[in-house]
C-alpha cells in the first residue's frame, strides 16, 4: 500500500516536472496588448495597395505573436492589429484616424495610401501625437514642420528618374508621353515625371493627357497619346484596377513601346486584365525579391499567403512598416508606447540588421536629402517588369 501510495507520488511529481519543462519551452504568453492601425484604401479601383497593408501587418503579427509577441522594456505584449477602409476618402480618412487615436487609443497607424488621404490625417496625428506610415509621396507630409509621418516607401520622384535613365540607357528610349487620373495625387507624381525626363534630356511629347475616375474605356485617351509616337508612356500614380485596361488599350492601339508607372501594381490583376499585353510593363516592385530574400522573408511569404490567400509582390515592400515600428519601439522603450515623442528622438540614431535581406546590410530612417530629416523607411528600391504572366527584378537600387 504505502509502496504504491509513493509511487503514485513520484509519478504525480514526475509528470509536473515534465509539464513544468514544457511550459518553460514553450514562448511566454504575452498578457499586454500593443494595438496597432491599419488606415487605407481597401475598396474601389486602388483597392489592393490598402488590403497589402492590412495583410503584411496582419501576418507580422500572426509571427510575433507565435512567440509570444514583441517584449519591450521587459514586458512581452501581444499585437492586435486594427484595419479600417478609408475608401480612398478623405474624409473617411479623417473619421477612421479620429477612431483610432480617440476611441482605440492607438499611437502608431500604417497608411493611409495616397497624397489627399494622408494630407487629411495629419492633423489628427499631430493633434492626438500619434506617428502614421504612409504611402504617399507629398513631401510636404515629411518636411518640417510635420514630423508624425515616415514615408513607408519608394518615392515617384525617386525611382522615376531611375527608371527613365535605365530606360534611356540601356533602350534607347529619347521621348516619353505621360497619362494621368484626374486626380491630385497621380497629377503631382505626373509632374514629378515630366521635371525629371526634362532633366535626362527626354523629350516629352506630351504631358496632358487625363482620364476620370471610374474610366473602363480608355481608347479615347490612349489614342490621342499613342499618336504622338513616344518611346515611352508613363501612367503616372495609376492604381492596379486601371493599369491593365491601359496598357491593353495601347497594345491594341498599335503601340511597339516601353510602358511604365512609379507605383505598385498586382501581378494577377494585370495577368487577368490584360494578359500577354502587359509584357514588357514596367512598374516598382517588392523590396525583397527571391533573389535577396533572407530565409525570415521567406517564412513571412508564406505566412502572408495564408492570410491572403496569395502572394503579392508589394507585400516585399510593405512588410517593413510594422517590423520597423516594433523595432523602433523595443530601442525607444515602453514609454513611447503612448507617448512618440521618444519615438522621434530614436529614429536619428536607429539601426538594425535587415530581417529580409540575405546579406548583412542595415535597415534605417532616411529621406534627409529629400525632407530634410529622418522621415522615410530605407527599403530597397525593387524595379520589375513583367512578363508571362508574373513580376520579373529589372534592377535592385537604392534611395540612399
Amino acid at each position: 500500500m504505502a509502496n504504491g501510495l509513493h509511487a503514485t507520488r513520484r509519478g504525480v511529481l514526475a509528470g509536473a516536472g515534465a509539464a513544468a519543462l514544457l511550459a518553460a519551452s514553450r514562448p511566454a504568453r504575452a498578457e499586454s496588448v500593443l494595438k496597432i492601425g491599419v488606415l487605407g484604401v481597401m475598396s474601389g479601383p486602388a483597392a489592393s495597395w490598402g488590403l497589402v497593408n492590412k495583410y503584411c501587418a496582419q501576418a507580422t503579427a500572426a509571427m510575433w505573436n507565435e512567440k509570444g509577441g514583441v517584449t519591450i522594456d521587459g514586458t512581452a505584449y501581444r499585437i492586435e492589429i486594427v484595419p479600417i477602409d478609408d475608401k480612398n476618402d478623405p474624409k473617411l480618412a479623417v473619421s477612421g484616424a479620429e477612431r483610432l487615436t480617440e476611441q482605440d487609443g492607438i499611437r502608431y497607424i500604417i497608411g493611409p495610401n495616397v497624397d489627399t488621404t494622408a494630407a487629411s490625417v495629419r492633423p489628427v496625428a499631430e493633434k492626438n501625437g500619434a506617428i502614421y506610415f504612409p504611402y504617399a509621396f507629398s513631401k510636404a507630409l515629411y518636411t518640417p514642420p510635420a514630423g508624425n509621418a515616415v514615408l513607408g516607401m519608394i518615392a515617384s520622384y525617386q525611382a522615376g528618374p531611375i527608371i527613365y535613365r535605365f530606360l534611356r540607357d540601356s533602350r534607347g528610349v529619347k521621348s516619353v508621353a505621360f497619362v494621368a487620373r484626374n486626380e491630385s495625387d497621380p497629377l503631382n507624381q505626373r509632374k514629378e515625371g515630366v521635371e525629371a525626363a526634362k532633366k535626362l534630356g527626354l523629350n516629352v511629347v506630351s504631358s496632358d493627357d487625363t482620364y476620370e475616375g471610374g474610366t473602363t474605356d480608355f481608347f479615347p485617351v490612349m489614342s490621342k497619346v499613342v499618336s504622338g509616337k513616344p518611346d515611352l508612356i508613363v501612367l503616372s500614380g495609376v492604381a492596379p484596377a486601371d493599369a491593365p485596361l491601359l496598357v491593353k488599350s495601347a497594345r491594341e492601339l498599335g503601340f511597339k513601346g516601353q510602358l511604365s508607372t512609379e507605383t505598385a501594381q498586382d501581378a494577377k490583376v494585370l495577368r487577368e486584365g490584360a494578359g500577354n499585353a502587359a509584357d514588357g510593363f514596367i512598374s516598382v516592385g517588392g523590396a525583397s525579391t527571391p533573389e535577396i530574400a533572407s530565409d525570415y522573408m521567406n517564412r513571412f511569404r508564406d505566412r502572408y499567403a495564408r492570410v491572403a490567400g496569395e502572394w503579392n509582390d508589394e507585400a516585399g515592400t510593405k512588410v517593413y512598416a510594422l517590423e520597423i515600428i516594433l523595432a523602433t519601439l523595443q530601442k525607444a522603450g515602453r514609454g513611447a508606447i503612448g507617448d512618440v515623442a521618444a519615438f522621434k528622438r530614436t529614429i536619428d540614431t536607429f539601426s538594425m540588421r535587415n530581417p529580409f535581406l540575405r546579406e548583412d546590410k542595415p535597415l534605417a530612417y532616411v529621406g534627409t536629402a529629400y525632407f530634410g530629416q529622418k522621415r522615410q523607411i530605407g527599403v530597397p528600391m525593387v524595379v520589375n517588369e513583367f512578363h508571362d504572366g508574373a513580376f520579373r527584378t529589372l534592377f535592385i537600387g537604392s534611395v540612399e
